[in-house]
Order: structure tokens, then C-alpha cells, then sequence
């Protein structure tokens, strides 16, 4: 299997970085706009799409600001690949950035943002910040 190349996007989002924590952090939240379903027992997170279910691992969470996770797939083949969501808030303006970083083959990489595109459109709309 071929490298995944990291790359990392970033969303201006109207919503304070408590509530935006809760969508990104819990399964409730995440059950809201990343997935159909998602269950966690402990650091075991399993989210479910129509007709699928991944498993990932929380690696590590700092509350109100970010939270990164590994599919169990990545794990189980020792790759070091994560997925992660941090809050950052413009010390200016105070604007709320969603930023993602996550790791993609090559060839997509556009595909996978267009998605990651749509998951946050799917969040701010439920944030009412569409």
C-alpha cells in the first residue's frame, strides 16, 4: 500500500468553541454531522454509515480545543496515520476555525477534502451557522 500524504483544511465556523467541543468530542455531537451513528466505549470510538462501521481509537483529546483519532485499520497495520479536529480562535477577531488534518492517498486527496467539505457543511448547519 502506498504512502497517504497529510494535508490539513481549515473552516471558519459561527460558534463559540464550548459548543463546537461537544459536536466534535462526543458521540452525540459526532452523531449529528461526521456520522449516522457513532458509539464509544472508552477510547473505542465506532462510527457507523449506512451500510458500514468503522472503528477508531481516541489518541488523545485537550477539551474545548481538539480531539484525534486513529482508525482501527491504521492501527492494526502499525501505520501512524490520525485524524484530528482542533478549535483555533483568531486572538484578533475571535473568528472560530474548525481545523482538520488527516491523511489521504494521492490520488484523493480532492475527493477526501470535498467530503470533509461536506461533514462541516453538515455541522454548521446543525450549529445554525450555515
Amino acid at each position: 500500500m502506498s504512502e497517504k500524504t497529510k494535508y490539513e483544511i481549515e473552516f471558519v465556523v459561527q460558534s463559540s468553541p464550548q459548543l463546537l467541543y461537544q459536536y466534535i468530542s462526543t458521540p452525540s455531537g459526532l452523531s449529528e454531522w461526521f456520522a449516522d451513528n457513532v458509539n464509544s466505549r472508552g477510547e473505542l470510538f465506532t462510527f457507523i454509515w449506512d451500510d458500514s462501521e468503522e472503528e477508531a481509537k481516541l489518541l488523545s483529546k485537550k477539551s474545548g480545543e481538539r480531539v484525534k483519532f486513529r482508525w482501527s485499520e491504521d492501527d492494526d497495520n502499525g501505520d501512524d496515520y490520525f485524524f484530528e479536529m482542533r478549535i483555533q480562535v483568531d486572538e484578533i477577531t475571535k473568528d472560530v476555525s474548525l481545523m482538520i488534518t488527516d491523511y489521504s492517498e494521492d490520488d484523493e486527496i480532492d475527493e477526501n477534502k470535498m467530503l470533509w467539505d461536506n461533514m462541516v457543511s453538515n455541522l454548521k448547519h446543525v450549529l445554525g451557522s450555515a
